[in-house]
């Protein structure tokens, strides 16, 4: 591992209320926190309510091993709560409520400075939904020494070419499911099958590296005109919530190590699929779960 790699994760950090209750989550939390157990030193800048929600959220990353120095308070709005319905094949929908505390993550010296410290920063098309973070999220952008990872998590009603689009065109990595593609590929009209159009976006965006996961069927990961794929790992699915985010992680992770494309993708489709077979979007693992899948 590079020992120099600091990524930062943006956006927001929310209560995910399953079915069975109440756990941490939030994309940008899931995704700092799969990769600070992958040996990279990460952290996360969210806000949170001045409420009991809020300070048991910074609890669970301090015990995580998360910094929470990043993690603002917001006097008025409140901690972010999520509804989560599974459906019958325990695939996830989500009611996001507003306005919250990630809606107004302000721009502070601290975290402009973090951005220059880091060699990545990670961030998606929710927590731009305000004006409040988005425009932080936009300035941060602009530190062109930084690498821009969209992992792109399309949320209704959020989901909209004037949202999306223009934190797309800033990314270098491009990370999205194969539903999330191709509703973007008609905003593009990019015709074709799913191979064609994952060549024709990752070319139009002029990206270095665009991932497809696409559940159980696996995933595509296209770097420097080079496509690759993996067929996924099959497994018994408890629920398919921060399976993607935990790909995403596994990926970077390898990604950062100077893994070869083929291992990065196999690890991170083992690590996405454990996930999936567990409840929760961060259950606790080490390292050698992904050799029992790669290994078996």
């Amino acid at each position: 591992m590079n020992k120099t790699t600091q990524i930062l994760c943006f956006g927001e950090i929310l209560w995910d209320n399953l079915p069975s209750g109440a756990v941490e989550g939030g994309a940008p939390m899931n995704v700092a926190l799969h990769l600070s157990r992958f040996g990279i030193n990460s952290s996360i800048a969210s806000s949170v309510g001045n409420d009991k929600k809020g300070s048991d959220l910074i609890s669970f990353l301090t015990k995580s091993g998360l910094r929470t120095d990043l993690v603002q308070v917001h006097k008025l709005l409140p901690t972010s709560e999520v509804l989560v319905f599974l459906d019958e094949h325990n695939t996830a929908s989500y009611e996001i409520c507003e306005p919250v505390a990630w809606d107004e993550i302000t721009l502070t010296p601290e975290l402009i400075n973090e951005t220059k410290l880091s060699t990545a920063i990670v961030f998606g098309s929710l927590a731009s939904r305000n004006p409040g973070s988005r425009e932080t999220l936009l300035k941060l952008l602009e530190n062109d020494s930084i690498l821009k990872i969209m992992d792109v998590n399309l949320r209704p009603p959020y989901d909209t070419e004037a949202n999306v689009k223009p934190l797309l065109v800033k990314a270098d990595i491009v990370k999205l499911n194969d539903e999330e593609l191709m509703k973007i590929s008609v905003w593009y009209n990019l015709p074709g099958t799913l191979e064609e159009i994952i060549r024709s976006f990752g070319k139009l965006l002029n990206l270095e590296t665009l991932i497809v996961t696409m559940g159980k069927n696996g995933a595509y990961v296209l770097h420097q005109d080079e496509l690759y794929h993996h067929k996924g790992f099959k497994v018994a699915t408890e629920d398919s919530v921060g399976a993607g985010d935990a790909f995403l992680a596994g990926f970077l992770a390898a990604f950062f190590d100077g893994k070869d494309l083929n291992t990065a993708l196999t690890e991170a489709s083992a690590i996405g699929a454990f996930v999936a077979s567990q409840p929760g979007a961060t259950p606790n693992y080490t390292k050698e779960v992904i050799k029992r899948f790669t290994e078996a």
